[in-house]
Formats: structure tokens, C-alpha cells, sequence
């Protein structure tokens, strides 16, 4: 292992935070309308059976027709400001006890990789969940706009506000149990299945260390944090999205509330609702990232992650 101090004494650890930072920047730009898109399928229809079905293709164009091209991006600076804290914790994080519970990366097992992944997951999530809430609330507010609604907030920091003021400074953080179970399970798909892909493309010859094995590796951890994650995902998107009637009431009293009404109303299958267009940018989004942080990283003069 390299030592967290190098070239003159300079903080690796802060490298990373920063290089970390910029890749995560670089990626949600890049692919933030998917998610966008993502979002309003999960809540189309919510504990309505007679909805009729939509898909990605319908979602996107509604919304380029009734806000413009730059409606695919409502709501993208508060997930800019989640990434200040999500992704650098948990990259580093995960970086961080990987190397503190294994000093050969390439005799770590999977299972430890998955263990160590979910945690950084978990931690980095519970101090973002903030700027997540906000997030999802502002993309949901473009659905209330095409319904002829008004919106509810008119920026990131009037939702912050507003929900202060409305549901108390805990209000911040609803949501935010079926987002931790959300964040180990994409870490653990991700981070693991990354780590693990890259090393078995490498010790197999079937790519260097280089944009390619970063391209398959980033492609197998996609599909793998996918599908362990969308079922949370949705459950995690419709208690955020929630906001506190006048009369105290709410859609769901919890999580498991919650995935019982989606099944029951919607069937089983709506836990999987976005799973294409989650795919779709988990795939593209991961490779911009991996592919931005490697680069970062060698050009910073650290070795690769």
C-alpha cells in the first residue's frame, strides 16, 4: 500500500476528496436528465391503479414540451451540492477501509468488497440525504407544473426553507431510512463489482489497467447496483417526495408501508419501475465517473483506485 502522504508531503486523501468531487460534477451534468426521467416514472401513477402507462421516450418529450430543453435539468443544482458530500465519502471511504482491512486489494474477497462498499455507502448517504430531499423534490415539481400546478419551491435553498419551516429540521432527513437501505445496496453493487471487475479484466489479460478495463468494469457494476437497488430506489423517491398535508397526513407512515401500497396497488413489478432508465444512467454515469476519476488520479500522480 502507498502511504496516505506523498510527493512532499501532500494530503492524498484531500486529492482524492477533490479528484472525487470533479468526476461526480462531471458525471451528474452528463447525465442528469436521465435521472430526471428516472424520477417521474418512479412517481407516475403513485397508489393509482387506473394510471395510464407511460415510458421513458413519453416522460422525456412531455417534458421538453412543456419546460423546454432545460427542464431535463430541474432541480441539478442540489444534486451538485449532494456530491459535495456523497461521493467523495464514500469513494474515499470505501478506499480507506478496504485498506485498512485488507492490505493486498487483490486477495480481498468480493463479499469483504460488498461489506466495506454498503458501509461507505450508508455513512456517505445519512450526511447527503439533505441535498437528496431536495433534489428529488424539485424534479417532482416539474410533474406538478405540467399538471397546471404551481410549483412548490422556486430554488434549492427556498426548498431547504420551506421544509425547515413546514415538517422541522428533521424534515430534512425523511426518506431517510429507505435511503440508507438504497445506499448500501448501490455501494455494495457498485463499489464491490467495480473494484472486483477490474481486477478480474486485469489479472485475466483481458485489458490493462486502462480505459478499457474501467469501461466493462463500470458497465458489470452498473447492471449489479441496479438491480439490487431499484426496488429501494423507488420506495426511497415516494417518501421523499411526500410533503406533510395541513391535516399532519401523510401517503405513507413508512418504508414497508409504503412497499406494501406500490405492490398492492401497482403490482409487483413497480418496484422495478425506472429500472431501464436507471440502468441507463447508472451505466453512462459510472463510466464518466470511473473513467474521469482514473484519469484524475494518474494525473495527479496517485496510483489507480
Amino acid at each position: 500500500m502507498k502511504s496516505g502522504y506523498q510527493h512532499g508531503g501532500v494530503d492524498t486523501a484531500r486529492t482524492k476528496v477533490l479528484l472525487a468531487l470533479l468526476s461526480a460534477m462531471v458525471a451528474e451534468t452528463t447525465t442528469f436528465p436521465i435521472d430526471l426521467i428516472k424520477t417521474r416514472l418512479q412517481l407516475h401513477g403513485e397508489s393509482l391503479s387506473s394510471s395510464r402507462p407511460t415510458s421513458a421516450f413519453r416522460v422525456g418529450v412531455g417534458i421538453i414540451r412543456e419546460q423546454g430543453t432545460l427542464g431535463l435539468y430541474n432541480g441539478l443544482s442540489p444534486a451538485i451540492i449532494r456530491h459535495l458530500f456523497y461521493t467523495p465519502i464514500r469513494i474515499v471511504g470505501y478506499e480507506h477501509l478496504r485498506s485498512v482491512v485488507s492490505a493486498d486489494n487483490a486477495s480481498f474477497s468480493v463479499i469483504g468488497k460488498a461489506v466495506v462498499g454498503g458501509i461507505s455507502g450508508v455513512v456517505a448517504q445519512v450526511i447527503a440525504s439533505p441535498a437528496d430531499l431536495v433534489k428529488v423534490r424539485m424534479q417532482a415539481d416539474g410533474q406538478r407544473v405540467s399538471q397546471g400546478l404551481q410549483p412548490r419551491y422556486l430554488g434549492p435553498f427556498d426548498a431547504l426553507n420551506k421544509i425547515v419551516r413546514a415538517e422541522g429540521f428533521q424534515g430534512l432527513w425523511k426518506g431517510v431510512f429507505p435511503n440508507i437501505q438504497r445506499a448500501f445496496l448501490v455501494n455494495m453493487g457498485e463499489l464491490a463489482c467495480y473494484d472486483h471487475a477490474k481486477q478480474f479484466v486485469i489479472r485475466t489479460r483481458i485489458a490493462d489497467d486502462n480505459v478499457y478495463a474501467h469501461t466493462l468494469a463500470s458497465i458489470m457494476s452498473g447492471l449489479a447496483a441496479t438491480s439490487l437497488s431499484c426496488p429501494a430506489d423507488v420506495v426511497k423517491t415516494r417518501m421523499m417526495n411526500q410533503a406533510a398535508k395541513k391535516e399532519g397526513k401523510v401517503l405513507y407512515n413508512s418504508s414497508y408501508d409504503c412497499l406494501v401500497k406500490t405492490v398492492k396497488v401497482e403490482g409487483i413489478r413497480a418496484l422495478w419501475k425506472g429500472f431501464f432508465p436507471t440502468w441507463a444512467r447508472l451505466g453512462p454515469w459510472q463510466f464518466v465517473f470511473w473513467v474521469s476519476y482514473e484519469k484524475f488520479r494518474k494525473f495527479a500522480g496517485l496510483s489507480s483506485f
